[in-house]
């Protein structure tokens, strides 16, 4: 039979091997999932960019088009605008009432 003092030395050079081994392994995967999120935001912010430039490029085009009087339609009449803020205005009372509702 070995000598327990001997036996408690492996047992702990193999706890530390096996417990440096889990933090390599966690390191490694949380690396990973850091690098996976820059990658995934730089391409939000690509396509955000790219998105807000192309917009701009169509409203320019439509302002050279059409001049600076004719970049939006035709105003509304006062009668259409008191109906569509009418209309908001229900459907606010609408989604209050709901909320109401969804609270209680």
């Amino acid at each position: 039979m070995s000598d327990p003092v001997t036996r408690a030395f492996f047992v702990g050079r193999a706890l530390a091997t096996v417990l440096g081994e889990k933090v390599e392994h966690s390191l490694t995967n949380a690396l990973s999932d850091l690098g996976k999120f820059e990658a995934e935001q730089r391409e939000n912010l690509r396509q955000l960019t790219t998105e807000v430039l192309s917009r701009a490029d169509r409203e320019l085009s439509q302002f050279e088009t059409h001049g600076p009087g004719e970049a939006n339609a035709a105003p509304q009449s006062p009668t259409d605008l008191q109906e569509t803020i009418d209309d908001l205005r229900a459907e606010i009372a609408r989604l209050r009432s709901t909320l109401t509702q969804y609270r209680a």
